[in-house]
């Protein structure tokens, strides 16, 4: 099958924008379609027994919403609170409902246009977090950067089990 000339995406942008963000001087990206809202570094009621990347709740204008540190969900020793610290509001499908989860994060970098072909499939080695929390890897400006998979991250059966329900 041969490959689309960039033109021919013109119509249909928008799925292939990602939203990149830092976080302990590592670069990732989410898929903007899944992005809400980003909304600035807030207080956060914890909720005991649970897992330590789950910070706790927010209010967003009347919904109570579960915030996750992902430093601490992939490991990495999380970054001093600066004014640039900020939550990304996402969709994620949860067994077969959305639901609407805060990630903080260290820094918004920016928007990036990445088509299919600076897409591939992720490594089976090479890089530091599960492979289930990295959807893809896509090379932008000679970088490479993780696409992140949400379903894998904010896994509904994990936290269970680690609170032992």
């Amino acid at each position: 099958m041969p490959k689309k000339k960039n033109d021919e995406y013109s119509g249909d942008l928008e799925k292939y924008q990602y939203l990149t963000f830092l976080l302990s001087g590592e670069l990732f990206a989410l898929e903007v379609l899944q992005v809400k809202e980003i909304i600035g570094y807030g207080m956060i009621t914890p909720i005991p027994t649970m897992p330590s990347y789950v910070l706790g709740v927010i209010n967003v204008r009347g919904d109570v919403l579960p915030i996750l540190s992902l430093a601490k969900r992939f490991e990495l020793e999380p970054s001093k609170k600066t004014i640039k610290t900020c939550i990304i509001m996402v969709s994620v499908k949860i067994e077969d409902e959305l639901m609407d989860v805060g990630m903080v994060v260290d820094m918004v970098n920016q928007v990036y246009t990445i088509l299919p072909e600076n897409i591939e499939q992720t490594p089976m080695f090479g890089t530091m977090l599960r492979k289930d929390f990295i959807k893809q890897i896509a090379k932008v400006d000679k970088k490479f950067i993780s696409v992140l998979n949400l379903e894998g991250i904010v896994s509904l059966q994990e936290i269970t089990n680690e609170i032992g329900m």
